[in-house]
């Protein structure tokens, strides 16, 4: 069986096409089909819309509606823990990713490739340097084998859903994780589209939010550069230290400035608080680890098939391993 997930925000406009190219993909796959749309939190009427329209649609469904906003990757997470195939599909509301990219991403697993099948961008039509920049300092300073340009739509196994769903981690990257895990990879080269309804809720704002969690989730590099800059001030400091006393010995010490003095306390001063925030945000991410808080709620759970027109429905679950149709661990 073959699981699609799709997480869904602000994504209202596009529902009948979004459900168009779904029920299209759903017909060029031989094997059992579901789709299983996340809404996370959405203020549009996106749940409103799928409610009405996925009961009259031809694949078999799950609508899971988290009860507020809790981000694109926990929105997945749920989707991953709900869906019941052998493999398991992202696809991206917004129909930036070509429909067809998912039959290549299932035919990969399906084919036993590979365990784990990543969508590489090759182009893309909305390019833009703030993106660039990122996936560039994404792949230079968190995970190198990260595909150039970036990873947005995914497929693995059921193994490796298994095991990613296992990592109970908080304010980290779905996609650090994956790659984490490690097992097989192969990437699937694809063009990216305009996005064509609606605006994208991918702000800079949640991009360098999303940079932090990577960074300081997978990589200790802002403690290295803290080290570094700390030893480089050491050394500067000897050095004026012996300037210092040589002037004092040979009677030709300067008149202290008063410019200097600032320059070297406004310094270090700036140093040890950017110290104190980088240890602050790994104590910080330590501490929301230890509250076991779920990671998403669902608030409601529908299941609907082709020619019934209704479904199951459920309500109130909570995130992390008591979804319906959780992971098997």
């Amino acid at each position: 069986m073959i699981s699609l997930v799709v997480p869904v925000y602000r994504s209202a406009a596009g529902i009948p096409d979004l459900l168009e190219a779904v029920n299209g993909l759903a017909s060029s796959i031989e094997e059992p089909f579901e789709a299983v749309f996340v809404v996370d939190g959405s203020p549009d009427d996106s749940l409103l819309l799928l409610g009405r329209d996925l009961p009259k649609a031809g694949f078999d469904s799950q609508l899971l509606s988290l009860s507020r906003n809790f981000g694109a990757f926990s929105a997945i997470r749920s989707g991953l823990e709900a869906a019941r195939g052998d493999v398991v599909v992202v696809m991206s509301a917004d129909l930036q990713e070509p429909p067809g990219l998912v039959l290549e991403l299932a035919s990969k697993l399906r084919s036993g490739e590979c365990d784990v099948a990543v969508g590489q961008r090759v182009g893309r039509a909305d390019s833009s340097v703030f993106s660039n920049l990122f996936w560039w300092m994404y792949r230079r300073f968190v995970i190198p084998e990260i595909p150039r340009g970036g990873a947005d739509v995914f497929g693995c196994t059921r193994a490796v859903r298994d095991q990613v769903l296992r990592l109970k981690e908080r304010n980290s990257s779905l996609i650090g994780l994956l790659f984490w895990v490690g097992f097989r990879r192969c990437l699937v080269p694809y063009e990216r589209q305009r996005r064509p309804k609606g605006k994208s809720a991918w702000t800079l704002g949640k991009k360098l939010t999303y940079l932090n969690d990577s960074v300081f989730s997978f990589s200790d590099l802002p403690i290295r550069l803290l080290t570094r800059a700390g030893l480089l001030g050491l050394a500067v400091s000897v050095v004026f230290s012996v300037a210092v006393l040589i002037w004092r010995l040979t009677g030709t010490t300067p008149v202290p400035g008063y410019a200097a003095t600032v320059l070297v306390v406004t310094f270090f001063g700036a140093l040890n608080l950017f110290g104190l925030g980088v240890i602050g945000s790994y104590v910080w991410r330590s501490f929301e680890n230890t509250k076991g808080r779920p990671e998403y709620i669902v608030q409601a759970w529908q299941e609907f098939h082709p020619g019934t027109g209704s479904g199951d429905s459920g309500s109130g679950d909570s995130g992390r391993g008591d979804n319906a149709g959780g992971a098997d661990e």
